[in-house]
Formats: C-alpha cells, sequence, structure tokens
C-alpha cells in the first residue's frame, strides 16, 4: 500500500493520538487536529514515526474554520485520501435533572462537534479526496448509539445520528469509489473516560464485558485503521460493534 494522507480529528489525545500512531507506524503522513491544545498535538506529532506529519487547529462547532483547516491540511499534503471523524465530546446532562441553560448547552456543543462537526469535515474532506479505492472515511460512533446513554442523551443521539450520516454518504460515494465505515467501541480507557473508571462505578463499567474490562486506545486504533485499509471496500455503509461483547444488539 503507498503511502496515504490522513486527517485525523481530536488526535491529540486518547484514541485520535492512538490512530495517528497506527496509520503513521505503516508509512501514511498524519494531520493531528486538536479544538485548542495545540501544544498537545504538536507532542502528538513530535513522537510519531516517520516525518511529514502535521498538527491542524479548528473547533468543530465552527464550519468556516473547519473549511480553513481542511484545506490548508489538503495543500500541505496536496490530498487527503483518508478521515478520520474521531473527535467528540462528552456532558452529563441528565433529563431529570438539568436545568435548561445546561440541557440547551449540552445539545448545541455534543451535536456541534460530534456529529455537525464531523459532517462538515466529511464535506471539507472530499473536496480533496481523490476517486480511488484508497480513499476512506471512518466514524467513530459508540455503542451508546444503540444501547442509550441516560445521562448523556445528547451524546447518545450524536452517536446514533452518525452512524445513520456514514450509512448515507457510503450510498453516495461508492460510485466515486469512496468507503465509508462507522466503529461503534464502548467504553475505552482514555483521559475522557477516567473518572468513571476510576471511581466507584469502575468495576461495574469493567464487569460489562464478559472479558472483565475495558477497551485500550490502540485497539481502538487497529480496528480503525483496519477498516480504512484499502482491502475492505466492500464493508462500506458498515457499522463494527467493537465493545467486548458488553453489548449485543441484533
Amino acid at each position: 500500500m503507498t503511502q496515504r494522507n490522513v486527517l485525523v480529528t481530536g488526535g491529540s489525545r486518547g484514541i485520535g493520538a492512538a490512530i495517528a500512531a497506527e496509520f503513521a507506524q505503516a508509512g501514511d503522513r498524519v494531520a493531528v487536529h486538536y479544538s485548542s491544545n495545540g501544544a498537545l498535538a504538536e507532542k502528538v506529532v513530535t513522537d510519531l514515526p516517520g516525518s511529514g506529519h502535521i498538527t491542524a487547529g479548528a473547533d468543530l462547532r465552527d464550519a468556516q474554520a473547519i473549511k480553513t483547516m481542511v484545506d490548508e491540511v489538503a495543500q500541505t499534503f496536496g490530498s487527503i485520501d483518508v478521515l478520520i471523524n474521531n473527535a467528540g465530546v462528552f456532558f452529563d446532562h441528565p433529563i431529570e435533572s438539568t436545568d435548561y441553560d445546561t440541557w440547551q448547552q449540552a445539545w448545541s456543543d455534543t451535536l456541534g462537534v460530534n456529529l455537525i462537526g464531523a459532517a462538515n469535515a466529511s464535506w471539507c474532506a472530499l473536496q480533496h479526496m481523490p476517486r480511488h479505492a484508497n480513499s476512506r472515511i471512518v466514524n467513530v460512533g459508540s455503542r451508546g448509539a444503540f444501547r442509550g446513554e441516560p445521562n448523556s442523551p445528547a451524546y447518545g443521539a450524536s452517536k446514533a445520528a452518525i452512524t445513520a450520516f456514514g450509512q448515507s454518504i457510503a450510498k453516495s460515494l461508492a460510485p466515486h469509489g469512496i468507503a465509508v465505515t462507522t466503529l461503534a467501541p464502548g467504553f475505552v480507557d482514555t483521559e475522557m473516560a477516567a473518572e468513571l473508571l476510576d471511581g466507584p462505578t469502575g468495576d461495574d463499567i469493567r464487569g460489562q464485558s464478559p472479558f472483565n474490562r475495558v477497551a485500550t486506545p490502540e485497539e481502538v486504533a487497529k480496528a480503525v485503521f483496519t477498516l480504512a485499509s484499502p482491502d475492505l471496500v466492500w464493508a462500506s455503509g458498515a457499522v463494527l460493534d467493537f465493545n467486548g461483547a458488553s453489548y449485543l444488539r441484533m
């Protein structure tokens, strides 16, 4: 497989940083997107194997900022062969106990990043994506799209929507040779989940899987990398559950 140009949103930490490392290890050039912490993204880039990697900053709630960021990545790389829509936010806002202003903000920010931001990044990346069998869009969804997220309904809704979005554009982009897939992880051992995993609920969360643990970022990264493989064009439109049998659906 020849070197590809890869844009990973939310690439400055956790799952995104692991995804960036996985593609770089394979010889690809990676643009590590960040929202606000450019120094952290720079560290990720510095630690990546290979050369030519860059950082790319944008608030994914800002449509114009996304377009500027994607255009700059494409100008540097020459094209964008692979887009990984990994960036995501999660806020507690249970409907029965959240005040209305907090409720509104949680929905606006969550959908702005997890859904609309990903949709805009996809549109912008497509303008620079070669029409051939190596081009890929992989969305990082969630088990919560199917199981529900009672403490963060906006998160569950955003991940259900990104799954439907991925399947919709898989239909549209197949004639152009571009495959689109979605990975739906359960809990992953990241900074975002640390408060829950390290607290009194940690054992219960790990016990949801018969493996009695949660996924590592590196495991998720390998799954994303596999879905982006040129050999898996026929998986386009698929949603891969990746939760250690913690939630099984028909």
